[in-house]
């Protein structure tokens, strides 16, 4: 079976103008996702590339809020 292949979008002005307002609406990263038509890693790269700071992962703020450490292992 032959293998799918996916299309690589650049990323428009408008997308970063999207991505940049809903980060500073503190929404979550895989809805940000979402609504562009990314994915959550190429959601991240474009972030860091342009000095977006976006939300932590679920699992790092469950351990923010009750004071877990991570256990190595």
């Amino acid at each position: 079976m032959a293998k799918k292949t996916t299309k690589l979008r650049p990323w428009t002005k408008e997308d970063v103008r999207t991505m940049r307002v809903l980060a500073r609406e503190k929404v979550k990263t895989s809805v940000i996702a979402r609504k562009l038509k990314r994915s959550v890693g190429a959601t991240y790269q474009q972030a860091s590339k342009h000095g977006v700071t976006l939300g932590t992962s679920n699992a790092r703020e469950r351990h923010k809020r009750t004071g877990r450490q991570k256990v190595a292992g």
